[in-house]
C-alpha cells in the first residue's frame, strides 16, 4: 500500500451519531435532541408565532419554542439575520426567518444559522444541516447516536 508523502497538517476529526444532545445556549436551552442531516443544507428549529419586530432600528424576530423539561413554550427574541426560502421536508420552498446562535455539541461551540419553522409533526425540534458542521472537522456515523455526550457549558 502506498502511503501519502502529504506535507498537510492531519486533521482529527469529532465522530458524531445521526442524532445528539446539543446545546444552544443563547436561547436558554442547555440540552435538546437533534437530528443530524447531512442532507438537508440548513438547519431547521421548530418556532410557533414568529413575529417580526424592531428593536431600535433593527428587524428582530420573537417566537415560541417548546424547550425540554418544561410545559409551557419559551418566548425567544433574535435578531432576524435574515429572510429566505428554504425547501421544507416535502422539498417545497417557503420563506423562513434565519436566527444566528451559537451551538453547543459536546465539549464545542460555534456559531450556527437556524431557520425558523413549523416542525410540530415532526420528531425532532432541531435539525442540524450539513453547513452548520462545514469546516469543523466532524464525521457523521449514520449507525450510532449521541457520540458527543451531553453539551458541556464552558468555552472550549
Amino acid at each position: 500500500m502506498k502511503t501519502s508523502t502529504n506535507s498537510k497538517k492531519k486533521h482529527r476529526s469529532d465522530v458524531i451519531g445521526w442524532r445528539e444532545h446539543v446545546g444552544l445556549p443563547d436561547f436558554g436551552i442547555m440540552d435538546i435532541r437533534a437530528k443530524i442531516d447531512t442532507g438537508a443544507r440548513t438547519s431547521a428549529l421548530h418556532a410557533e408565532n414568529q413575529e417580526l419586530f424592531d428593536k431600535k432600528g433593527t428587524n428582530w424576530v420573537r417566537f415560541l419554542v417548546p424547550v425540554p423539561g418544561q410545559k409551557q413554550l419559551s418566548m425567544l427574541e433574535a435578531p432576524l439575520l435574515d429572510s429566505r426560502d428554504v425547501k421544507n421536508t416535502s422539498g417545497l420552498p417557503e420563506r423562513r426567518f434565519v436566527v444566528r446562535t451559537t451551538l453547543l455539541l459536546g465539549s464545542h461551540r460555534w456559531s450556527i444559522d437556524l431557520s425558523l419553522a413549523d416542525r410540530l409533526n415532526m420528531e425532532f425540534g432541531l435539525i442540524l444541516g450539513r453547513t452548520a458542521f462545514r469546516g469543523r472537522g466532524v464525521l457523521v456515523d449514520s449507525g450510532r447516536s449521541y457520540l458527543a455526550g451531553k453539551p458541556k457549558t464552558e468555552k472550549s
